[in-house]
């Protein structure tokens, strides 16, 4: 990477560099005992059919090059025109998506905690109970006897509407003026009251859930759910070694998943790394990105709107690669061994990857909640709902009153 500090388009050679390898390199040439100057090249370095090589490879192979140094993965391939050294890192093939691709707003959430068939079913079981109170009070003599003893007219219950009322007091926990007196009656309002007892304990169980829990749902959770469906497109750097390995894979789903981006490949395959990042942004939750394991945790250092998905495909490493038969292999193997067991390539990684250049933007507090507050757009439908009852109210209110002058004047 060049560097961004002030003086940066003034630098010259090496000095206009920095990062991970450049450091690597440093540390490997003070061991070795060599000088080095950095050529930039664009491309790791794939074959195509005509045999012939690109990037980074052919620089080698045309002899412009003494070594490659980057994040190139061993691979069997390269292994037949080049040589690598000892690995300096150990990595694999992962998925790069959004944490929480954008919802629509439904404001009517609140209802989201029972399906419609049970919202349904509930009503309707409201409905039944009103019946049957209805018809309990005109069958049991019960219900009316302790009545005509004290010469109180009708129960309530010999009306309709009575029973309705009853039935959606009761549903909202808020009881009635008036109960049943028979035991027919009360058995069947005991049972409601038990019914309605446990579905709005469940419904404010599950709505507490809904409501102040950010849930952060991803559609898909590995390679094998984004190769079953067809809404979200994936692809890959068009060249280099993960389009190597859906090419040339005998498992069934990521040859099925090569075969997908082949026939989307002006959609899905990229150019770089940074081409597939920026599509997965754009995108927002209809793109993904197969990339190697350490540059998703680059990028999720960074970047707190990405995260990996599922596991590794595979587990390959990267190395120097240079020529065949080149004297500097045993000695650079050597190097990384060492620094390997000093412990400064591990610290190398944590100061590029989680220090220098903004990482460690996203690293969670564990003590953080994932409860957060309730804006308008979780409860604005029960709003809505109040809104709406006392529009309707008062216009029920002058309906009535209509009504009862019609009744009076039809008495006149």
């Amino acid at each position: 990477m060049e560097k961004l500090d002030s003086k940066a388009k003034q630098r010259l050679g090496n000095d206009r560099y920095e990062g991970f390898i450049i450091d690597l390199a440093d540390q490997i040439s003070s061991i070795v005992g060599f000088n080095y100057t950095i050529k930039v090249t664009n491309g790791y370095g794939s074959v195509n059919a005509e045999g012939q090589w690109n990037g980074m490879i052919k620089d080698l192979l045309d002899e412009t090059a003494d070594m490659a140094m980057a994040d190139l993965s061993i691979s069997y391939e390269r292994e037949q025109v080049v040589d690598f050294t000892m690995p300096f890192l150990d990595l694999g093939i992962s998925l790069l998506y959004v944490k929480a691709p954008s919802k629509s707003v439904n404001i009517f959430g609140f209802l989201a905690p029972l399906s419609l068939n049970v919202w349904l079913l509930m009503i309707l079981g409201g409905l039944m109970v009103s019946l049957s109170m209805y018809i309990i009070a005109r069958i049991s003599p019960y219900e009316t006897e302790e009545l005509h003893q004290e010469n109180d007219g009708q129960t309530p219950f010999s009306s309709f509407r009575h029973c309705l009322w009853f039935s959606v007091a009761s549903w909202v926990q808020q009881g009635c003026d008036f109960l049943p007196r028979a035991i027919s009656g009360r058995f069947v309002a005991s049972i409601w009251w038990f019914f309605t007892l446990i579905m709005i304990s469940s419904y404010t169980a599950n709505l507490a859930a809904f409501l102040t829990v950010e849930r952060m749902e991803v559609p898909i959770s590995s390679a094998s759910d984004l190769a079953s469906q067809s809404k979200i497109l994936y692809g890959c750097v068009a060249t280099g070694s993960t389009a190597a390995f859906f090419r040339n894979s005998n498992n069934p789903t990521y040859s099925k998943m090569w075969r997908t981006m082949e026939r989307h490949k002006d959609e899905v395959m990229m150019a770089g790394n940074k081409e597939g990042l920026e599509q997965v942004l754009q995108e927002d939750g209809a793109y993904a990105f197969f990339m190697e394991s350490t540059s998703i945790e680059y990028t999720v250092e960074r970047n707190c709107q990405l995260q990996q998905i599922g596991g590794l495909l595979d587990s390959k490493s990267y190395g120097i690669a240079l020529p065949h038969g080149s004297p500097l292999r045993a000695r650079l193997s050597d190097a990384i061994i060492k620094l390997n067991e000093d412990g400064l390539i591990r610290d190398l990684k944590e100061k590029w990857w989680k220090k220098e250049r903004g990482g460690g933007a996203c690293q969670e507090d564990v003590d953080s909640s994932t409860v957060s507050e309730l804006n308008l757009m979780n409860v604005g439908g029960i709003f809505l709902v109040l809104t709406l009852g006392l529009i309707i109210g008062t216009l029920l209110a002058f309906v009535e009153r209509y009504w009862m002058i019609c009744c009076q004047r039809r008495k006149t």
